[in-house]
């Protein structure tokens, strides 16, 4: 590491240590308690007669970065620009509920405008270069004597995988970590099944077009499975997934992530593991060779008043063929040599001013392989501003 870069990390770690160590008392934590993806609001009782409802947010950023590319942070999504102030994002989501405890429909349409929305939208369906349609889906209810209900969801959903959401203010961290850019999908278009078997336990069975497609052009589909199991303050989802992700090719992805979370006190713990692999196909950096990756992180998030809270993220991705990095988000084409990136991330997020979430943040990265300007490693801090409504 260059003296530079010790001395800026020393220096931002010794300003965010001022800023949080006056604040005592605690309350509930920003991040969300769910091990499930962001979904449907809970439906009304029976008795009550759903209402269309609107909500979302605004998001504005600047970064600066040690070792950028010119204008871009290599390896980095909302937090891409160097020495920018961006416009990441305005999100308008549609919801009309169901209906739990009888026969019943509801439908969600989530929009996304900004800059975020350039790199997460998903082939096959344009609004423009700064907008997309995140999600838009029909649910039908099935009641059942528990209550809960079944769902049949038809359309356009977030993925399963991951702790981390296309929503950042529903993040522990504003920036999003390595497993959410590189061993995750973003969205897929098809049909799923929830249900709540009991309330420790509930499963998502998903059939789909594949990873962040809205049409597929050889019928090849799918498929993603979760469980979630929840006992006390301790909760563990899950996920499987398999299907032929490149079209016209009928070359397996298969994979497996568990996400465990353990909340104690005023604080909450995630763990998130990823393995993954793809048969060889004309599309990999080497074509005679299965890809494989994987990943850990961690994440830890405490209240330190009322109005702030401190979230720390760790992460490791070990690219093994270098396919999942290969000529995204900055780096180069791999010739199929392994990537391993890990990282080091820090969040203030204050809430001190009604629904504005202000959250500056100190990141570190380092890669094996020299891609961040010529270096291994670069440190960035940004500042992230939100309005929830």
């Amino acid at each position: 590491m260059s003296p530079l870069i010790r001395t800026i990390g020393l220096l931002s770690c010794a300003w965010l240590g001022a800023v949080a160590s006056p604040l005592a008392a605690q309350a509930p934590a920003l991040a969300p308690d769910s091990l499930a993806p962001a979904a449907a609001a809970p439906a009304p009782a029976a008795d009550e007669v759903p209402a269309l409802k609107f909500s979302g947010y605004a998001g504005a950023s600047y970064t600066y970065s040690t070792h950028p590319d010119g204008r871009t942070i290599v390896g980095r999504l909302y937090d891409r620009f160097h020495d920018s102030f961006v416009l990441n994002a305005f999100k308008l989501t549609v919801e009309h509920p169901f209906v739990a405890t009888k026969m019943s429909a509801g439908f969600r349409a989530d929009l996304l405008f900004g800059q975020n929305a350039v790199l997460l939208k998903s082939s096959g369906f344009d609004i423009g270069t700064n907008g997309d349609l995140e999600q838009l889906y029909v649910v039908l209810n099935f009641p059942t004597s528990s209550g809960n209900g079944v769902q049949f969801k038809f359309g356009k959903m977030v993925t399963l995988l991951g702790l981390e959401v296309i929503e950042d203010v529903a993040n522990p961290n504003w920036s999003v970590g390595n497993q959410f850019n590189f061993v995750e999908n973003l969205t897929s278009t098809g049909l799923e099944l929830d249900l709540k078997l009991s309330s420790a336990v509930d499963i998502e069975l998903r059939v789909d077009n594949g990873w962040d497609r809205l049409v597929v052009p050889d019928g090849h589909k799918s498929f993603m499975g979760r469980i979630g199991l929840v006992g006390g303050s301790t909760s563990l989802g899950v996920i499987g997934y398999a299907g032929n992700q490149q079209p016209d090719i009928s070359a397996v992805r298969y994979g497996v992530q568990a996400l465990l979370n353990q909340k104690f006190g005023k604080a909450s713990l995630w763990v998130q593991a990823d393995y993954g692999k793809e048969k060889a196909n004309i599309n990999l950096p080497d074509p005679t060779q299965d890809a494989a990756w994987w990943g850990l992180g961690l994440w830890l998030a405490s209240d330190l008043s009322p109005n702030a809270n401190l979230a720390v993220r760790g992460d490791y991705v070990n690219d093994t063929n270098g396919f999942r990095t290969s000529a995204f988000l900055g780096f180069p084409a791999s010739a199929g040599e392994a990537h391993k990136l890990w990282s080091l991330t820090g969040t203030l997020n204050l809430k001190s001013w009604g629904g504005a979430l202000v959250r500056p943040e100190l990141l570190y990265d380092h890669s094996n392989l020299a891609v961040f300007d010529g270096e291994t490693s670069q440190f960035t801090v940004a500042l992230g501003v939100s309005y929830v409504y």
